[in-house]
């Protein structure tokens, strides 16, 4: 049987307060594998984003276990988190954080800076994952030059460049317009067709609805976790 990418056991986060212990999640178990597309979504203190700080490596869980690819995460030292974070998994923020005063195409190129890949191949494969999403007429223009849709579609082609085992994307769509969505995640489509693991954080059931499977967190729970078509019927005969 083909081994998980994710696997998580009993995992909760705890943050202290003062005296006070406020526990974030709990007790999840949980497993994501290969060629997955995957929507994690809940209300605002559900404990997604924490859920996606642990499995970007960002940060540690209090109990539990975290492997990622074979992996005890938190076995691991601060350098060779670092090292995961740069070359198995591909970050999508909100925000985008993009460089302001830097083109498209130097913003795909800087994350090839920390690895060893020559100036013509960073060059060539920047204009490849650019064009991959649609924006090989974009190469040279800044962000304040581009719409939110497409400052996105540059943090895909930046997220993809190192060609990690993951994507994962916090509220992706947060920034954008409804139909500039709907592009992204036909572009995040596009990608899990192709083989690459995606997994998006998001508090918005339509954007959930283009996942393969949804997970549903409430009160750092996993209280529901399936097919996303499945939902998608399920939702749209309740709305009848």
């Amino acid at each position: 049987m083909t081994k998980p990418i994710i696997k998580i056991k009993n995992l909760s986060k705890v943050y202290k307060t003062g005296d006070l212990d406020l526990k974030v999640l709990s007790d999840i178990s949980l497993s994501i594998y290969s060629g997955e597309f995957v929507a994690i979504m809940g209300p605002s203190g559900s404990g997604k984003s924490t859920l996606m700080h642990i499995l970007g490596a960002l940060d540690l869980p209090t109990t539990g276990s975290y492997f990622l690819d074979g992996q005890d995460v938190s076995k691991l030292s601060d350098d060779q988190l670092a090292e995961i974070r740069n070359k198995k998994i591909g970050f999508v923020f909100q925000a985008y954080n993009l460089l302001s005063r830097t083109t498209a195409l130097d913003n795909v190129i800087l994350p090839m800076d920390y690895a060893d890949i020559s100036e013509s191949d960073q060059l060539d494969k920047a204009i490849q994952m650019l064009k991959l999403v649609d924006l090989e007429d974009r190469l040279n223009h800044t962000p304040s030059k581009l719409s939110g849709g497409q400052q996105q579609r540059v943090a895909i082609a930046r997220a993809l460049i190192l060609n990690p085992s993951i994507i994962l994307a916090d509220e992706p769509t947060g920034n954008i317009a409804s139909n500039q969505a709907e592009e992204i995640m036909a572009i995040f489509q596009k990608l899990n067709n192709q083989g690459h693991t995606i997994i998006v954080i998001t508090h918005e059931p339509t954007i959930a609805q283009h996942a393969k499977r949804i997970i549903h967190l409430l009160d750092g729970k996993i209280v529901k976790d399936g097919n996303g078509h499945q939902q998608k019927i399920a939702q749209i005969n309740k709305n009848l």
